[in-house]
Parts: structure tokens; sequence; C-alpha cells
């Protein structure tokens, strides 16, 4: 009996390819042949969709982008944007319009900062105590007090920051920036996401999705343990020469099938190298090892505290694969542990004192190998709070409301300014009201500085070409470029 009759294609990759792992087997099905892509993200007539490095649209200042996403909300006026006003009209009544997004709870009195501001670095930039360790770096970031979505829940300002429009099932940046770019690694994913050991954020994987583009734009999940990337590596009895054996067994398959069909561009026809596979199973390992990393480097970060170690093992990881060729990283946190609603008093200094050291040791670190020219680190939320009190039963319960119309983010390196704070917010840190900044407009300025126009950065889709920002007027914000 002919032997493909006993073991088809079909059935071999069935049987056998989830010992490569599930994540491996998805990136490397999408790998085209080593010397072929495409010119430009999009171009006339058929598309070849990969990894490989492609060329921006003008010299780009960044190549890499770390994003310290924290969902949740955090408190723009606790935090980065300091207003004598609610100190000064403390426990009265607010004396503009509200909008709650939680009736229930909803208070009308002002809610003054329990926390003290200083200005930090040559550039004065006014932070809260709750934030010592970023007041080192206000010489190497730029505060950014004006962004605005305009969306009041959890959900829809997600979608606007992370994808552009205030509707799900679109692209994540991550996506767009490798499926315009590509990677500078073929050994490890171009879009990599780090999980909080307590979980996922609140929506999941819409913090990665690759929406409609290609499958291989999506972001590869890392938790925070051992293993790392599940099903990454081969069951024991497969490990070593058999798994080579089964690899050069499926690359004859592959040649056999190359030959029968010549040009075919559907995925299993695309199959290129599974080399690469035991490439990725050395390389991942090995990129989110911090073993090896200096003593000196891991205190930097805080790796020897509990408070810190958990976030900062993270943006070490972060680094080191942004270091390896890495397009694309996001460090996330679990749930909406910014979102406080009630409990601000102590939730919001205990998300502070987990994450301010690691994240301002993230920049010193870059900068100090000279990664921060070319990566971008953006720290911020779907949201910033109300200037009113919500929950008012007593102190300990005291917290803030959702508000979209104006917060705050800081952004660093990549061909931005250093040591500038950009826009404001009124009086009450409740609207944005000088130098406002969309979502869309920080996505036209994020893939300015990655050498891509955002209005030529598109997909086609049901015939119509789809972009990040996506005909809502968008601007380069050039005045936060250096």
């Amino acid at each position: 009996m002919n032997a493909s009759r006993l073991c088809s294609r079909r059935h071999f990759l069935q049987a056998n390819s989830f010992g490569l792992g599930s994540v491996a087997l998805a990136w490397l099905l999408r790998q085209d042949r080593l010397l072929a892509g495409p010119v430009k993200p999009h171009i006339d007539g058929p598309v070849r969709y990969d990894l490989l490095p492609k060329p921006p649209h003008f010299e780009p200042k960044a190549k890499a982008m770390i994003s310290l996403f924290m969902m949740g909300g955090p408190s723009q006026m606790d935090l980065f944007d300091p207003k004598p006003m609610l100190t000064k009209y403390d426990g009265q009544k607010f004396p503009g319009e509200i909008k709650y997004d939680n009736l229930a709870q909803a208070s009308s009195k002002v809610f003054g900062s329990p926390w003290k501001f200083s200005p930090h670095g040559d550039c004065g930039m006014e932070l809260s105590e709750l934030l010592p360790h970023l007041g080192e770096v206000a010489d190497d970031i730029t505060l950014i007090r004006s962004m605005h979505s305009g969306v009041s829940n959890h959900q829809q300002g997600l979608f606007a920051i992370n994808n552009g429009r205030i509707v799900g099932g679109r692209p994540a940046v991550g996506s767009w920036l490798t499926y315009g770019l590509g990677s500078e690694t073929q050994e490890l994913p171009a879009y990599m996401v780090l999980a909080d050991p307590k979980g996922l954020p609140t929506f999941q994987n819409e913090h990665f999705t690759n929406g409609w583009l290609p499958s291989l734009y999506q972001g590869t999940l890392v938790r925070s343990a051992e293993p790392h990337i599940l099903n990454l590596d081969p069951p024991a009895e497969f490990a070593g020469a058999p798994q080579r054996r089964e690899l050069d067994l499926l690359q004859s398959f592959n040649e056999a099938h190359l030959a029968e069909h010549p040009g075919e561009l559907d995925l299993q026809a695309r199959i290129s190298s599974y080399e690469l596979a035991a490439k990725m199973q050395t390389a991942a390992k090995e990129a989110l090892d911090i073993s090896n990393e200096p003593d000196s480097i891991k205190k930097q970060y805080g790796v020897d505290n509990p408070v810190t170690r958990d976030y900062a093992t993270r943006c070490i990881i972060a680094r080191r694969l942004v270091e390896r060729g890495v397009r694309f990283v996001q460090v996330l946190n679990s749930g909406q542990s910014w979102d406080q609603h009630g409990g601000l008093i102590t939730a919001l200094p205990a998300n502070c004192a987990a994450m301010d050291k690691p994240s301002a040791a993230l920049v010193q670190d870059l900068k100090q190998r000279g990664l921060l020219d070319t990566t971008v680190v953006q720290w911020g939320g779907e949201m910033g709070r109300l200037p009113v009190l919500q929950n008012d039963a007593g102190r300990a319960k005291w917290g803030r409301d959702h508000n979209t119309n104006g917060f705050s983010h800081w952004v660093a390196g990549g061909g931005l300014k250093r040591g500038c704070v950009y826009g404001e917010t009124d009086e009450w840190g409740h609207k944005a009201v000088k130098d406002i900044v969309n979502h869309y407009d920080w996505h036209a300025t994020l893939l300015h500085c990655f050498g891509l126009d955002h209005t030529k950065l598109t997909y086609k889709r049901n015939g119509a070409d789809m972009s990040l920002t996506d005909n809502q007027g968008a601007r380069v914000v050039t005045e936060i470029l250096a």
C-alpha cells in the first residue's frame, strides 16, 4: 500500500505538530520562504504575509516598543497632574457638571489629593510622592497630561487606546507595528505579552489581538512562571534526535508537496523551515531567563524586594526581548487593579510601590545600554479618574470614578522629547483643555516614530483600506518629538 495513504501530510501534522508547541507552530506556519518578502506592508496584487524585516516609509527613530499598560485607569490628579483647586475646595460641592459612570456611589464632593507633589529633574516636572523613582528619570520622559478618548467605560476605553476605535474586533497597536515592519529576529515572536502571575487583565486577549490581520501578527502570551510558553517543548520521548528525525521527515513531505504545487500560497504550502522551531525552543528559554543578569541590575529593578519582584522581573525580560530583536513587548497587570472606585487611599500606594521602581529602572537601563533612543516606552491606562469623591462611606472606602476626558500617560525614548510636560487639563483635572492628545493622535505619533505614515499603513479588508487611525482626523503630535 502507498505510504502516503497510511500517513497523509494532514494526519501527520494533526498527530504530531503539538510537540513543537502551539505557539511555535502557529508562528512558523506563517513564515514565508526566507529569501522572500514584500517590499512594503500593502501592495497591489497577491500579498505574502510574514515577519521578515520590512522597510518603513521614511527613516525611523524607533525600532521597538515596550508598553507598560495599567488596566483600570490610574488617577492622574494623584500621580501626574497636581491641582491646587482640589486641595482648596476639598469636601465642598463641585461647581461644574460631572458625568458619572457609577451613579450608585456618586458624590459631588471635591476630593483633594491626599498626596503631595514636588518638582523633579532639571525640567522641574511635578510628580506625586507616590512616584519617587519616576522622579529620578523625569528628564528622560515626556509626560502627556491631556490624553483624551471621550468614552466612559473600561472596554471602550481599552479599545480606543489599544486598537484605535471604541469597538472591538480590530488589531492592537502591536499587531499593526509587526504587520508594518516585521521583526528583527526570526527566532522569537515579533510581539510578546508578559502576563501578571495573578492573571490577565479584564478583556484578556483583546489586549493583544490581531483582529482581522493575519494571525501571525497576534501577540504571543508569556506566563510569569514556568512553563513561560505553554507547549513549547516536545514531550520527553520526542526531544533531541527523535524530534530531529520528525522535523526531517516533515521537511521531506513539505518539499514533495511544494514540488507538486509550485507557487501555492495556502497555509500548509508555505511551511518553509521547521528548523526555526528548535531555534525558538532555545531562544525563548534563554530570553526569558534572568538568572544570569548581574546582581546590580536585579537590584536596580527591585528583584530583591518581594513587593517589586514580579514586575521587576517582567521589566527585565521586556528589555531582554527588545535586545534580541522583538518588535513589541506588552507588560500587563491583572484584572482592573488600577480601577479604584473605593479604597484608593490604600490601593493606589500599593500599586505604585509595586511598579514605580521597575518602570523607572527600565528607562535607566535602556538608556545606559544605548537602547532608549530606539525603544519607545509607554506607561498608562485606558482612562483616568474624576476630581470628585466616590463611595462616600468613610475615608477607608473613598475612591474616584472613571474619566476619559482628560488623563495622563508618560512616554520615553524612540525619538520623543525628554524632560517635557505636554498638554493641560482644567483647574480641576477633569477635562483636557490645552494641546489635547486624542487616542488616534497618539497612534499617529507612535507610528511616525517608527517611520510609518499612519495614512499609508493599511490593510485591505472587504474592499476597503483599513488603518490604525482609520480616517479620524489624526495628527502627528510634533510638539513631543525630539
